[in-house]
């Protein structure tokens, strides 16, 4: 990057607020199998009955959803008592849940261990039920690294990136408040939780290695088992990582795009002046695996007035001609504060029409969550500002729900 390119781009990025407190027991969710077995090897389990082990633990943690080591039936009581010494098994804890009039679900989680200040963090996750799916939106960071200017989360500090433990673990917290796992009484046996959206609080590649191994637990199919087919991670445009994520996790791409323009984007999304357009298409384009099988997903927020002209429509066709695309037309969702309107709905439809007509699809995302601030772009973890009391009440309510 040149040295006027660098100056641009200072300030883009916020630093991390405080330093992650490991628990004092170490948490075994979201570990692989591997892991598993080197903390097995440590407490002293025989080599020749390690992967077994590990292979009983992983069937409990991911199959099962156990919450403590006396569930698992066909561990010994000796290893059981063993492995309740040296760890647990606990995930995220939640502290509040709202749900919305369209059936959207959002969580408060507090999460395991703490921060230097001596204060826990906490994060939030989306469940979103469709009559075909249901779709969780999970966070990769505690606030978020970005400035983009259109997002709640956005305006929030960076206190640190989450461990892949806390991310798995917010799948599982889902599973739990949903009754989803394994042992599920219905008719057909589907899940509840069938697709997963990186699309959260942060930005997961900013977070990379503990997104790619949580991702890697969640969809091996003898455990949690969401096919990377189902799993979407959104990235602002963090090009140096994009084709790495093809190539080390697999799963489907989607991008925070909002303008076709540098001049316009280094204002909605600032991390553009880092990594512009031009930049961030070549990314695309060497995607690993892309094709019209595999299209990435370009996420197109609607501003009333800043990027929703029809001129605006042919310029991110001719933007992204070449590349297996879907264009996904977010109406803006707001947040007290805010700056922006959402396009007024006329507008929108002949925003779609054109790029419909040049060959993209271009679905119009119904708004979900909205009336709960847990629709895209909402996500602001608010409770740093409520008293002690409050948020013990605020728990005791989710914990009777």
């Amino acid at each position: 990057m040149s040295s006027t390119a660098q100056t641009a781009a200072a300030g883009v990025e916020k630093t991390p607020l405080e330093t992650y407190v490991p628990p004092a027991m170490p948490s075994l969710v979201g570990l692989s199998r591997a892991e598993l077995m080197e903390l097995l090897g440590g407490i002293g389990v025989a080599p020749a009955q390690r992967r077994m082990r590990a292979q009983q633990l992983w069937h409990w943690l991911y199959v099962r959803g156990a919450r403590d080591f006396e569930a698992m039936s066909n561990v010994s009581k000796d290893m059981r008592a063993e492995l309740a010494r040296h760890f647990t098994l606990h995930r995220p804890e939640v502290v509040a849940e709202q749900i919305s009039t369209d059936g959207t679900r959002k969580w408060l989680l507090r999460l395991p261990g703490e921060g230097i200040a001596g204060r826990a963090h906490e994060v939030e996750c989306v469940y979103i039920p469709e009559t075909d799916r249901g779709t969780l939106c999970v966070s990769s960071q505690v606030g978020c690294t970005l400035n983009c200017a259109f997002c709640h989360t956005g305006t929030q500090r960076w206190v640190r990136n989450l461990t892949a433990g806390e991310i798995v673990g917010q799948i599982m917290i889902a599973r739990d408040r949903l009754g989803d796992w394994a042992d599920r009484d219905t008719a057909n046996g589907g899940r509840l939780v069938t697709n997963v959206v990186m699309m959260g609080m942060g930005e997961p590649l900013y977070n990379f290695d503990a997104v790619r191994n949580a991702l890697h637990v969640v969809s091996d199919n003898e455990g949690i088992g969401i096919s990377r087919r189902r799993i979407t991670l959104s990235t602002s445009g963090v090009v140096p990582n994009i084709v790495r994520a093809g190539e080390e996790i697999g799963v489907m791409l989607a991008v925070s795009l909002h303008a076709v323009t540098d001049e316009l984007r280094d204002q909605l999304v600032p991390l553009n002046r880092k990594y512009p357009i031009a930049e961030l298409m070549a990314a695309c384009r060497d995607y690993p695996g892309l094709s019209n099988a595999r299209r990435i997903t370009f996420e197109y927020v609607m501003l009333k007035g800043i990027n929703d002209s029809l001129a605006d429509a042919r310029a991110l066709v001719r933007l992204l001609k070449g590349i297996p695309a879907k264009i996904n037309l977010i109406p803006f969702n707001p947040w007290p504060g805010t700056a922006y309107e959402c396009s007024d709905w006329n507008q929108i439809e002949t925003f779609s029409d054109y790029v419909f007509n040049a060959g993209y699809s271009s679905p119009v995302r119904t708004p979900r969550g909205r009336d709960i601030l847990a629709a895209c772009g909402q996500l602001k973890s608010e409770t740093e500002k409520l008293s002690a009391r409050e948020r013990d009440a605020l728990r005791a309510m989710a914990m009777t729900d």
